[in-house]
């Protein structure tokens, strides 16, 4: 089994190498970016947390909080498995694991300079010991993980972005699938998360933040999205 660092350390090669290989523009992608960060409120530490900051590099900074958070949770969760986790859970629990990771570092990459900090998780809350109660937050932070790309994809100006949030949330339905398959079969896509036309719901960034900053030591707010308290 890779310990924490070579798991991180594996997480940051494949999420550059991801970025380059998935952008397509490369250079270019980067570069919309970098033109952007001379805005000078891009990314600020405020008396409520750190602001995401606004544009396009404000929501890769949103979809890379939650990243942060999820990476966090299946790192631990691995490190330190819960009673009774069979060979075929560990095995795909790791796969998530290591999806995370790289999800987390594809938006580090893609922010560069303009990214957020690296946020501290607070997990005190979660008993990491039973299975129960691992597995129904993992369900928790899928399904908000889902939401809250759909109800921030329309704020993406960039095609070349939207497109790739449309390749990360259509991952974060499958895990978010497993883990309530695993909780009870055959509940993948009930009427808790599809809407009465089979689509998935979605949940605003002031809906999201408060879920989000429970299981964050340090808070991250959204002024320029509207929402600024914890």
């Amino acid at each position: 089994m890779k310990t924490e660092t070579e798991t991180k350390t594996e997480g940051v090669n494949l999420g550059r190498r991801s970025f380059l290989r998935y952008a397509g523009t490369g250079v270019a992608a980067v570069g919309v970016l970098t033109a952007a960060s001379c805005h000078k409120d891009n990314k600020i530490m405020t008396n409520t947390g750190i602001d995401i900051g606004n544009g396009d590099i404000g929501i890769l900074n949103y979809a890379y909080a939650l990243e942060q958070l999820e990476a966090a949770f299946y790192i631990q969760v691995i490190a330190t498995p819960y009673a009774g986790i069979t060979v075929a859970e560990t095995a795909r629990l790791t796969e998530i694991r290591d999806h995370e990771v790289c999800h987390r570092e594809f938006f580090k990459a893609a922010l560069g300079s303009n990214a957020i900090q690296a946020l501290t998780p607070d997990f005190s809350s979660i008993d990491f010991t039973s299975r129960a109660k691992v597995l129904a937050q993992a369900q928790a932070f899928e399904d908000t993980g889902v939401t809250a790309y759909n109800g921030a994809g329309y704020l993406i100006q960039s095609p070349a972005y939207l497109t790739l949030a449309g390749k990360i949330v259509s991952v974060e339905a499958r895990h978010a699938a497993y883990i309530r398959d695993l909780i009870a079969a055959g509940s993948f896509g009930d009427t808790t998360v599809l809407d009465a036309n089979g689509m998935d719901q979605q949940k605003t960034i002031a809906q999201v933040l408060p879920i989000a900053n429970t299981y964050l030591k340090t808070k991250v707010n959204a002024s320029n999205f509207g929402y600024v308290s914890f």
